[in-house]
């Protein structure tokens, strides 16, 4: 396809989802899954127009994956609700660190010892898709700053989160590659991987966040007669906290999130006053509410620039899921990838997140769908694609490139067709319970 194809097809594309989205918003699928059809089609897999190679063209891709997960996390942390405190974030913080690590455990022990993967290949795979995915997920997060519902706080605030949890692992396993330093008895995984970096990107996070927003209040004045370019302040934060935390060899991910975060929570107490409404935090049982807060009482940057930034995050996942249509072949439907998929999505991540929700007074309900729902998407890709660009071998990039690609798809597919139907059978079971 040469340029001018692009443009209609991207255009036209775009046009069709603008003027239909009513129509499509009823639809008992997701968005995600009419752009992976339209990729399907025009790729390798039907009418063979264009054919996109990510090991070839890994670089741009990693750039790409890696703008959109940033772009996501940002709006992701900006609609967290408030106040933020650690009872309320336990479950999320669970989910994000034990069920983790347990899903990397059990696709690792999978792909060893079933797919017969070496041992720090199949730790990076399950580093690369056990992440779930903040730019996919829309349909169980989070909507607005204001939604209070528990189930999409935890989900959301666990993609949120564990986009930065996964990098220690990825680490590990290009470190059992031969890749990347672990030290003697992973002495320097551990302090600089785990413990550093993870503790720099949140600490860098937070304190850009505040900074910012005490700075955009100061310069606003009380009578918010200083206009500020919302946009511009959410878009240079990502950019500014991503830039240092590469620069210290701290989670950039982990910092976006949680700069966001504080962004938000700062500008509520600064609208606010030091107390909360009360009662303003999470119910016990996590299906219920989330108990509104006071709104701001003056404009906000994190309220300001989160449209523009869902924008880019919509658009995003037009091209980046067009490229995964356009990658798939008739034949990369292999029993090995459908295994694992069907693995990670039946066994790994639901027996995760119960083992990881242990303690937290989450009721069965909110267990099941949480289980259920650990959609895959361009987080993996993007892991994928770090893992490459740091001297993944050829054959062995191959291979993790048709295992990954198949379980995005798959997830698309199936959690796509699911998400709907099964919220919509939660909620209004909730809502009859009231």
């Amino acid at each position: 396809m040469n340029n001018a194809q692009w443009f209609l097809l991207v255009g036209g594309l775009l046009l069709t989802m603008g003027l239909s989205h009513a129509t499509l918003a009823r639809l008992p699928v997701t968005s995600a899954i009419i752009y992976l059809l339209v990729g399907l089609v025009i790729g390798p897999t039907v009418l063979n127009l264009f054919h996109f190679n990510p090991l070839k063209q890994s670089a741009l891709l990693e750039v790409l994956t890696e703008a959109a997960v940033l772009i996501s996390l940002y709006a992701a942390g900006v609609k967290m609700p408030l106040p933020v405190s650690l009872p309320n974030w336990r479950a999320p913080i669970q989910l994000a660190v034990v069920s983790m690590t347990v899903t990397v455990g059990l696709v690792a022990a999978f792909s060893h010892y079933l797919l017969g993967l070496p041992l720090g290949a199949a730790v990076l795979l399950g580093a690369i898709v056990a992440p779930t995915d903040p730019v996919l997920a829309t349909d169980v997060q989070i909507r607005h700053p204001g939604d209070r519902d528990r189930l999409r706080f935890t989900l959301t605030c666990e993609a949120g989160m564990n986009d930065g949890t996964a990098f220690p692992l990825v680490m590990l396993g290009l470190g059992l590659l031969g890749l990347h330093a672990l030290g003697d008895l992973c002495l320097r995984w551990a302090l600089v991987d785990i413990v550093w970096a993870t503790a720099a990107g949140i600490a860098i996070g937070v304190l850009f966040g505040v900074a910012l927003a005490h700075l955009a209040r100061r310069l606003r004045g009380a009578s918010d007669e200083y206009p500020l370019m919302d946009d511009f302040l959410g878009l240079g934060l990502i950019g500014v906290v991503y830039g240092v935390c590469v620069m210290l060899s701290a989670w950039g991910f982990l910092a976006v999130f949680f700069a966001a975060v504080a962004l938000r929570q700062t500008e509520h107490r600064l609208a606010q006053g030091d107390a909360s409404p009360s009662p303003a935090g999470l119910p016990d049982r996590p299906e219920k509410k989330i108990a509104a807060a006071e709104p701001e009482a003056l404009p906000s940057v994190s309220v300001g620039s989160l449209v523009f930034k869902e924008h880019l995050e919509r658009l995003s996942e037009v091209l980046l899921i067009l490229l995964i249509g356009g990658t798939l072949f008739l034949d990369s439907w292999s029993w090995r990838a459908v295994g694992l998929a069907a693995f990670l999505f039946a066994v790994a991540r639901p027996l995760s997140v119960l083992v990881g929700l242990l303690g937290s007074g989450s009721s069965w309900r909110v267990c099941g769908l949480a289980g259920w729902f650990g959609v895959r998407g361009i987080g993996s890709l993007y892991y994928l694609m770090y893992a490459i660009e740091h001297g993944l071998p050829q054959e062995l990039a191959l291979e993790l490139i048709h295992m990954t690609l198949i379980v995005v798809t798959l997830s698309i597919l199936v959690h796509g067709i699911s998400v709907k139907p099964l919220m919509e059978r939660f909620w209004s079971r909730r809502r009859s319970s009231h």
